[in-house]
């Protein structure tokens, strides 16, 4: 096959030993993958600040295409593709009810606990699942009939742009998560997706399906093997909380440089249910990320928190959504990010509140800490309020560094970067409380200082 082919032929390919609602279902992706053209324009709302990133006058910026993008460098898993590569993985169990490591869309390494199996928790590769699960797949992977009676403000996943169509047609790889009823995972989860070929696209998808009365955390980690290795990942993550459920959802993206990134997350949280969902971003070469958020059931409530480093010339540009679907709902939203060099980043955060929706309690705030002359960050928050009885607020704040802290530090001893490195610190703080999982708060501390040198 030749690299970056992402053909009918291909589709059929890998799409050989599925089930037909599976084919058909790539089939329609495929078809809206091949009608949409490869975003290109700043009438596109959500792509403004995406598709050049060459000046900071945005809104002189006329039709063109992502700079330094081309789809057909990029090559997909073939079936005779063979084993992945061995890479150094510390398989340590310790602290997690199981682990799942997948390299370049292919499974390396699965590991549970006898206790998730005792309880009828299922955790596997998304492939295995497709084999052994295949109804349940059937019944929510990428299913318009999950979603709400009304048509989703924000959408649904594989119908936005021609990236999600894409995972939509060509999907390999990621993992399914079940947890049945009434069952509390005691230890978190621990996910590794790892990219190391030169070239290659990963199309992981992440299926998480948690029923009533469930507790339940997942660590995800994005990672390349190699400092140098070009890439493209087009994923998705998909979460459902059934009701009266507590889900923690951490996605920690840590490719290299090279990789340009583009995903599309949703999670449906229903009555009386709580999700804490954690995006973190320090690598990759542009980052272009949809989350939504939908509150679907009295009761439920979500936090959403972001954390983000950016350095060089990185881009990292999200749209978030609060879908308030039902009264006396409540969501959170939190993102902080840090600028070095010359990064650039866009944050467009919007609050939906239907018209069943009274008492409505929502919130979003989005803060940029500028370390260098030539970052530059965009923060448009966003509201539209069809209810009565709500309350709904947002802020954003970007600004430099404080010259009277870095000045008060010195004057204790401390050189410039020290102090530099407390700044930062603290200014992740708010979002660090947050988390709920200790050992999350340490890893990611570690991230922060590892960009800061």
């Amino acid at each position: 096959m030749q690299k970056g082919h992402f053909s009918k032929e291909f589709l059929q390919k890998i799409a050989a030993t599925e089930p037909e609602w599976m084919r058909e279902k790539r089939l329609e992706a495929y078809t809206l993958y091949e009608s949409l053209p490869m975003p290109h324009t700043t009438e596109d709302d959500v792509w403004r600040r995406t598709v050049d990133m060459r000046t900071q006058d945005y809104w002189r910026r006329s039709r063109r295409s992502l700079r330094g993008f081309a789809l057909e460098k990029y090559y997909p898993n073939t079936p005779t593709n063979g084993e992945p590569p061995t890479v150094n993985v510390d398989y340590n169990n310790e602290g997690t009810a199981g682990l799942l490591v997948q390299t370049d869309g292919r499974l390396q390494y699965s590991s549970d606990a006898e206790t998730l199996k005792e309880k009828g928790v299922y955790f596997a590769h998304l492939s295995t699942a497709l084999r052994e699960q295949p109804e349940l797949l059937r019944d929510y992977f990428m299913n318009k009939a999950v979603t709400l009676e009304t048509t989703l403000k924000s959408g649904n996943i594989a119908r936005h742009n021609k990236f999600d169509a894409l995972h939509g047609a060509f999907w390999q790889g990621g993992y399914l998560l079940h947890v049945p009823k009434g069952v509390k995972v005691d230890l978190p989860l621990r996910v590794y997706i790892k990219m190391s070929e030169a070239e290659h696209a990963d199309l992981s998808h992440t299926l998480i399906i948690v029923e009533e009365g469930s507790e339940v955390a997942i660590l995800e980690d994005n990672s390349s093997t190699h400092s140098e290795a070009s890439g493209l990942h087009s994923g998705a993550v998909e979460i459902f909380a059934g009701q009266n459920t507590n889900v923690t959802y951490v996605q920690a993206q840590r490719w290299n440089r090279q990789i340009w990134n583009f995903a599309s997350h949703r999670a449906i949280v229903a009555r009386d249910a709580h999700l804490c969902w954690v995006n973190a971003v320090f690598g990759g070469r542009l980052n272009k990320i949809n989350q939504a958020v939908i509150l679907d059931g009295a009761g439920s409530s979500a936090q959403m928190l972001g954390l983000a480093f950016t350095d060089a010339r990185q881009h990292f540009d999200v749209s978030t959504a609060q879908e308030h679907t039902s009264p006396h709902t409540t969501s959170d939203l939190l993102y902080r990010t840090v600028l070095k060099d010359r990064a650039r980043t866009a944050w467009g955060g919007n609050i939906y509140v239907y018209p069943s929706a009274n008492y409505t309690d929502a919130y979003q705030k989005n803060d940029n800490l500028l370390l260098s002359e030539r970052a530059h960050a965009d923060t448009l928050p966003g509201l539209e309020i069809e209810a009565h009885e709500v309350r709904c607020t947002h802020g954003a704040t970007a600004g430099k560094i404080d010259a009277d802290q870095v000045f008060y530090l010195m004057s204790r001893g401390l050189s410039y970067a020290q102090a530099e490195k407390l700044i930062v610190e603290g200014f992740f703080q708010p979002v660090m409380e947050r988390i709920p999982l200790e050992s999350v708060r340490n890893e990611l501390s570690t991230s922060v200082m590892n960009k800061l040198g």
